[in-house]
């Protein structure tokens, strides 16, 4: 037995262990719950047991024991009662060449459910974020959440769902939702929505280890191409923003020298290649607007016209509360403090920025532009209040505080 895991340790595994199940059963349904309550189990004796040396075997025998007892008291299924208490659990042998996370994601993009409760199954499954923190990215709640994942595996089930590549057909769509996953997964990544540490690397590292899969899988994809480069140019900054003590160093004053210069030029060839193709999409016109920070030697060198432009033409193709905050940004950086604070008013309205901790740092940083002390201090407090981010809690809890005297 080996020290005490963190919870990153099992979530790197919940993918790995859902496929193994699902490659050998092939019903995801019980599968998933089964690995789930295996991950219960580890959670629970590990602490006091000690992590076993092969904790990806372990999981996997006790998921399996566990779906074998699930599908025995399945009434449909006790005429098969003998056949099912033959089974052996899985061999935990390593898995073959072909990567069944893309396997594992595209099953969980399965035409026979909407787009919403694609992206929440796969993020669960695959990402392995939990209910509260894929409610957190949708901007949706909780129980919403837990209800379409729960009525997506139930419609996967009765759709016939299998483990196994889907159809040619069905494959653009089914892309299309990977990459909706996969764009969720590192942006709770690239700031974690609660906790101690503005960054999860696990989780980053992995939604662009699945983009770098996903691109050589379809070449010829400019969106998903556009995704890596997304991935990577705001990836390319990670390190710049965190500070000595941990806490989060804002975009302008951030020292651009230790900003990845490979990823960045990665990236900006990546642009470059899809840009000039055709019609874009909402990745690509993400990775432009990264570009153009990342070509700036300097934040007073950013060209926020060509950025404001690009918000405007990503908010007629892919309209959100978070592009119409992001485009309200650009707007005062082009137009001042004033104009961005007008384009605020407007957006208050939207229920699902209304309670947002950034629409109030957004108005905090342009009312301290505008000189409105008092007023900037206000919301910078109650940003704070609102963010679940430890360092998001504290840079902004600071920024009030430096406006008291």
């Amino acid at each position: 037995m080996s020290a005490v895991p963190s919870g990153e340790l099992l979530r790197a595994l919940t993918p790995e262990v859902v496929a193994a199940l699902a490659r050998r059963y092939g019903d995801f349904e019980t599968c998933e719950d089964a690995v789930q309550e295996a991950l219960l189990a580890a959670a629970t004796q590990w602490p006091s047991d000690g992590v076993p040396e092969n904790p990806k075997a372990w999981l996997i025998t006790v998921a399996a024991r566990r779906r074998i007892e699930l599908w025995r008291s399945d009434d449909a299924r006790r005429r098969r009662e003998e056949t099912v208490a033959a089974l052996e659990p899985p061999d935990p042998a390593p898995a073959p060449q072909s990567d069944d996370t893309l396997t594992l994601m595209l099953l969980c993009c399965h035409p026979a459910l909407t787009r919403p409760s694609q992206v929440a199954l796969t993020l669960r499954a695959v990402g392995g974020l939990t209910t509260a923190e894929i409610a957190r990215a949708f901007l949706v709640p909780e129980p919403t959440v837990g209800q379409r994942i729960s009525r997506a595996k139930q419609r996967i089930a009765a759709a016939g769902g299998r483990f196994r590549m889907p159809p040619p057909a069905e494959l653009d769509d089914r892309v299309a939702a990977v990459c909706a996953v996969l764009y969720l997964v590192f942006n709770e990544g690239h700031t974690a929505s609660e906790g101690p540490d503005l960054q999860r690397v696990e989780l980053s590292g992995e939604a662009v280890r699945l983009a770098r899969l996903l691109r050589a899988v379809r070449p010829a994809d400019d969106e998903v191409a556009g995704l890596l480069a997304l991935m990577l140019l705001t990836d390319a900054r990670r390190d710049a923003r965190v500070g000595p003590d941990g806490g989060l160093v804002p975009l302008a004053e951030q020292d651009r020298s230790r900003w990845d210069a490979g990823a960045i030029d990665e990236g900006l060839a990546l642009v470059a290649q899809v840009l000039p193709a055709g019609p874009v999409g909402p990745y690509q016109l993400q990775a432009a607007i990264a570009a153009v920070h990342a070509e700036a030697e300097s934040a007073s060198d950013t060209d926020w016209p060509q950025i404001l432009g690009l918000y405007r033409l990503l908010e007629t193709v892919a309209p959100g509360p978070m592009v119409a905050l992001n485009r309200v940004v650009a707007v005062a950086m082009v137009h001042g403090p004033a104009a961005g604070l007008a384009g605020l008013d407007e957006l208050a309205a939207d229920p699902a920025l209304a309670g947002h901790h950034r629409l109030h740092a957004v108005r905090a940083h342009l009312l301290e532009r505008a000189g409105r002390v008092a007023a900037a201090r206000r919301e910078y407090t109650a940003a704070a209040d609102l963010t679940r981010s430890a360092p998001e809690r504290r840079y902004l809890a600071g920024r009030a505080a430096a406006l008291r005297g």
